[in-house]
């Protein structure tokens, strides 16, 4: 089928909380194009359990947010980015309310005060909430606004190959005016243009083999924007999520963080608690303290996996609390109210990605980045739990104040190329695909997971340089499909993980080494430079 050019004001590309956020917030001001690789309600925005941290109870300060977030990041926060988004918390979560997202609130009677919770690394409790399945109440409010909304074109099953860079004769800069979309349904490359671009495509865990998000998780946002010529940084901080059911039909499911927050105990399989050993913080300490104490003792015993009890609290809290949980685990003959909940480490989130200021621009003019595809500071060398949503609102809000200012300055692009494919034929060998993916996923497993070696980190560097060329000359000679679209991302992300892992000789946060186990006196960001840098230079960090 023949490729179409779709002209706007504003391309977003993604549909999570970050990319529906910022659609909303523009459109009174612009004609926007959302692109969703899949269906709307699929993302990682949709599975989050836990909540979305902000200073709402008068007993909590924004300093207390603040320091917890910078202690959590292990030394590479950037303060000033930390202030930036908790100070913007608590209307960003009115703003949420006003969209008629409907959080939990406190069971005494009272119909304004909302329920917040606890969770690792927090000193107070501010995580708001609905039950145990907040994503799902965010992200579908905002899906039934956007889809009201006739300033916004919704494309479903279309996923962004690369982006489109001209001349600007304005500026005399390169500019992002475009991507060059695959539009699963009609299995066609389209031109999609606009006056700016943002990228919300989430974060890239799906590079691992054990992994607590949608398969939509493919780092294509930063692989691309690192192809277009941006910055990328810290991509060797990967938290993994201490805590995912351990069950052989499970898939992917996510034990929430808040079950710990409430008082649920990590456990030996002989029923012997142990994080007290860890951290004197127990259960409650941040994430990667957790993740590396269960990684450890999963190792010395030998087991498949340890265990998360909360049966010692009353039935009728746990199924108030955590009907999502007790639900999904009914589903495999685990009830939580009497029993264990078997779990697993699995990579859970990005915290590096495409380097932005607090307006989410990159270094390539009219390119934005936001959510889990962006560096902004804010999380350092370990996301504290339930700020990420937190930052996918407050940035998409800025953004959008920074487009708004800017867009009508902004001159439209010229008309791009349509997509070439007389080159390229129909595959007759997709299995190299799967056995790739298969490939990647695994030795970043075994090489870059939770501890790691330089000579771990060595082997990896051996195999996806083997694999991209393998990748790249399949690329050029067939076809694009969604699995060859993500599997290239895949790979680009895999290797700015271990370039960035091999560059850091410390160990800190999420990236712990046995060759380096001592913490540096100094803290700075692990910043790549791609050679084709587009040179704005709108973001320097020490």
């Amino acid at each position: 089928m023949r490729s179409r050019h779709h002209q706007h004001d504003v391309l977003i590309i993604g549909s999570g909380a970050a990319g529906l956020t910022l659609a909303l917030s523009l459109a009174e001001k612009a004609q926007v194009a959302v692109l969703s690789k899949g269906a709307l309600n699929e993302g990682s925005t949709w599975f989050a359990q836990g909540g979305i941290a902000a200073v709402l109870d008068d007993n909590d300060t924004t300093e207390a947010h603040v320091a917890d977030t910078l202690n959590a990041g292990a030394g590479l926060c950037h303060e000033d980015s930390v202030r930036f988004t908790v100070e913007r918390g608590k209307a960003a979560i009115q703003w949420l309310i006003d969209q008629g997202v409907s959080f939990t609130k406190l069971q005494d009677g009272s119909s304004s005060d909302y329920h917040l919770t606890q969770e690792g690394g927090h000193t107070h409790r501010r995580i708001i909430h609905s039950a145990d399945a907040t994503g799902k109440a965010v992200h579908s409010t905002l899906i039934d606004r956007v889809n009201a909304n006739a300033n916004l074109d919704v494309f479903e099953h279309h996923i962004a190959v690369d982006l489109i860079t001209q001349p600007d004769t304005s500026t005399g800069k390169v500019r992002c005016s475009g991507a060059y979309v695959y539009n699963r349904q009609q299995d066609c490359v389209d031109v999609f243009q606009a006056k700016a671009v943002i990228l919300a495509t989430g974060g890239a865990s799906k590079v691992y083999l054990y992994s607590s998000n949608p398969d939509s998780a493919s780092g294509d946002g930063i692989a691309m924007a690192w192809r277009a010529g941006c910055r990328i940084a810290n991509m060797e901080f990967n938290q993994f999520h201490p805590t995912c059911l351990y069950h052989p039909k499970a898939g992917s499911f996510l034990v929430t963080e808040a079950l710990r927050g409430e008082g649920a105990h990590l456990k030996l399989p002989n029923g012997e608690r142990f994080m007290d050993r860890f951290d004197s913080r127990g259960e409650l300490a941040p994430r990667d303290i957790v993740a590396r104490a269960i990684d450890h003792e999963m190792k010395r015993l030998g087991s498949d996996c340890l265990y998360l009890d909360i049966s010692h609290k009353p039935a009728d809290f746990i199924s108030e609390h955590f009907p999502t949980v007790k639900a999904r685990c009914l589903d495999f003959g685990i009830d939580i109210t009497r029993q264990a909940i078997p779990v697993v480490p699995a990579a859970h989130y990005t915290c590096g990605g495409v380097v932005v200021n607090n307006y989410g621009q990159t270094d390539l003019d009219q390119l934005y980045a936001i959510g889990e595809t962006s560096f902004t500071g804010l999380h350092g060398a370990n996301r504290m739990a339930s700020n990420s949503l937190l930052e996918c609102i407050v940035y998409a809000q800025s953004a959008a104040e920074h487009i708004r200012a800017n867009l009508d300055a902004i001159p439209s692009p010229s008309p791009a190329k349509p997509w070439d494919s007389t080159r390229v034929t129909n595959s007759d060998e997709d299995v190299v695909i799967s056995h790739n993916w298969d490939e990647l996923r695994r030795f970043m497993w075994d090489y870059v997971g939770i501890v790691r070696t330089r000579k771990r980190l060595e082997r990896a560097t051996h195999r996806i340089k083997l694999l991209q060329k393998e990748i790249q000359e399949y690329y050029s000679n067939y076809q694009v499909g969604n699995d060859l679209i993500e599997l290239r991302n895949l790979a680009m992300v895999a290797e700015l993980i271990i370039r960035s892992a091999m560059q850091r000789r410390e160990s800190r946060g999420l990236h712990y080494s046995l060759d380096y186990p001592d913490t540096s006196s100094v803290a700075r960001d692990t910043i790549l430079v791609p050679t084709n840098f587009a040179g704005q230079e709108i973001f320097v960090r020490s």
